[in-house]
């Protein structure tokens, strides 16, 4: 369930996007920037919106509800117990030294630039 509202949640998001960008501003010509589209009223001539803006509105909503929905799935997940949740009790398996496998000491060059 949670997976496949994922799917749907990043659908109507890319659509959504698609949609902002297609559509077309109120003031987009080339005069509005310099005063010449002063003369519409705050919210546009146009009285209800036609199908872009309706579909956007709706998928708007869509969009926001499985939000809601995700962030309640997500909140009622139980977490797995990792490693690291609780550091108070000691490592069980320690690990040993082999005394066999001393390094001698590296000798360190005096016509390197780089000191060891």
């Amino acid at each position: 369930m949670y997976e496949i509202l994922l799917v749907v949640y990043l659908i109507v998001a890319l659509a959504l996007i698609g949609l902002v960008l297609v559509q077309q501003g109120k003031g987009a010509s080339m005069g509005a920037s310099f005063g010449a589209g002063a003369s519409n009223t705050v919210f546009g001539a146009s009285g209800s919106g036609n199908f872009l803006t309706r579909t956007t509105a709706i998928l708007a909503i869509v969009f926001f509800v499985i939000s809601l929905a995700l962030g309640a799935i997500t909140n009622n997940r139980s977490k797995p117990a990792d490693t690291w949740s609780d550091l108070s009790k000691p490592q069980t398996e320690q690990v040993k030294q082999d005394d066999s496998a001393v390094t001698a000491p590296v000798e360190s060059k005096k016509d390197t630039d780089v000191p060891n």
